[in-house]
């Protein structure tokens, strides 16, 4: 199945991609986490903590198309670099943080830019560009498992540390963790980095790709159905702590769970790319949507026992990030790869436009209600309606206006 992989070079590469991911996406999927330790320490409340983490979210997607751009232009070298000095800054100016406003401007701005500008779009644009078409499915696959591998072991790690060194140990931890990652950057980027890239291989220009982009119904209705996925992965991510809570159990229950997430999700990373080669990355998408409003609907019949998480945890993190090797497969074929991290960049944009909405609606949802009642009713409608919009598209290259002639 991945016998594309096995090519000279294309290990490091994908293992280089992976290993930052799992990183940069460690850290970012565990801040919900920290919620309940800093809302019991400053006193900021569940809405306040919940605003500064949907700012999270939604700088996450605002950085990676601006950072693909760049990447694309450039090469993914300083780019990556700047990522990783960020995310690793701004978890170490959290805990000096003392409102709302400040743990937005760290761990919401500065820690999650960071995260996205050494994120997918840059990551998976990096190895494309640098790997045979036939190995890239596969690639893409073996680095989206790296992220959710990063979130099973960031999960309980992060838990242990916020309850022996306190949440203030806990993210100066995780800025030198950070800082260890750097040396991948260097086997990802390769040596074709530092020259200037302004046209694609067929003489395209990234203002019209943009435009041509923007104008096509099917990256339109591939924008909507990323949207939802972002809104239901952010309110789980963020909230999942809290519903534990509220059922009465510990929160080793919840980092148990997020871990859990993470490590199905290396199954079903790895078995998404393997899907790109083979199916149309619209009917994975579709079914992938599908199945989770199915496992919320199941979710919310069963008792909120530990064994109830887990599964739940398990079922639906075999397509919690998944969805982003096919994604990614159908931008690249609609567009090519030349500029695959700015519109790829773009479509994680409004997933997590999604993604600012399910953190902050949750916070409002519990402070309001006293549940997530309401927000998983949404979670399962939304998921639906992400399943259909998915099957119009029309998965076949679309001509890019200011390509050279053949």
């Amino acid at each position: 199945m991945f016998q594309s992989l096995r090519r000279p070079g294309v290990p490091g590469v994908a293992l280089a991609a992976a290993g930052i991911l799992m990183v940069t996406m460690g850290v970012r999927q565990s801040f919900g986490l920290f919620v309940g330790p800093i809302n019991t320490s400053t006193g900021m409340g569940i809405a306040s903590i919940s605003l500064a983490l949907a700012v999270g979210q939604f700088a996450w997607g605002a950085i990676q198309p601006l950072a693909g751009a760049v990447a694309d232009r450039h090469g993914p070298r300083a780019v990556l670099v700047v990522a990783l000095l960020a995310l690793a800054l701004g978890c170490a100016l959290t805990p000096f943080a003392r409102d709302g406003f400040g743990l937005a401007m760290t761990l919401g701005l500065l820690a999650s830019a960071g995260s996205g500008a050494g994120g997918f779009s840059v990551l998976i644009g990096a190895a494309a560009q640098r790997l045979p078409a036939d190995a890239r499915g596969a690639a893409s696959g073996l680095i989206n498992a790296g992220g959710s591998f990063g979130q099973f072991v960031f999960a309980p790690v992060l838990q242990r540390l916020i309850q022996s060194l306190g949440w203030t140990g806990a993210l100066w931890a995780m800025a030198l963790t950070v800082l260890a990652a750097l040396p991948l950057v260097g086997r990802l980027a390769g040596a074709t980095d530092g020259r200037p890239r302004t046209l694609g291989d067929d003489g395209q220009r990234l203002g019209p790709a943009i435009a041509a982009a923007l104008r096509d119904r099917s990256y339109l209705l591939l924008h909507a159905g990323f949207f939802t996925c972002g809104f239901h992965i952010a309110f789980l991510v963020t909230h999942l702590p809290g519903e534990v809570a509220l059922c009465g159990l510990p929160a080793t229950v919840a980092s148990a769970s997020l871990a859990l997430i993470g490590l199905a999700n290396v199954a079903g990373s790895l078995y998404a790319g393997a899907c790109v080669a083979r199916y149309r990355s619209k009917h994975v998408l579709a079914l992938m949507y599908a199945s989770r409003a199915a496992l919320i609907g199941l979710y919310l019949l069963m008792p909120k026992g530990e064994w109830t998480f887990y599964l739940f945890a398990a079922g639906l993190g075999f397509t919690w990030l998944a969805t982003v090797p096919p994604t990614a497969a159908l931008v690249g074929k609609l567009f090519g790869t030349r500029f695959l991290a700015t519109l790829f960049g773009l479509t994680l944009l409004s997933h997590q436009i999604g993604g600012f909405l399910g953190a902050w609606l949750g916070g409002l949802a519990r402070v309001n209600f006293g549940d997530y009642a309401w927000m998983w009713y949404a979670d399962m409608a939304l998921a639906g309606a992400a399943a259909l919009v998915n099957l119009p598209i029309h998965e076949a290259p679309v001509s890019r206006p200011g390509a050279a002639p053949a």
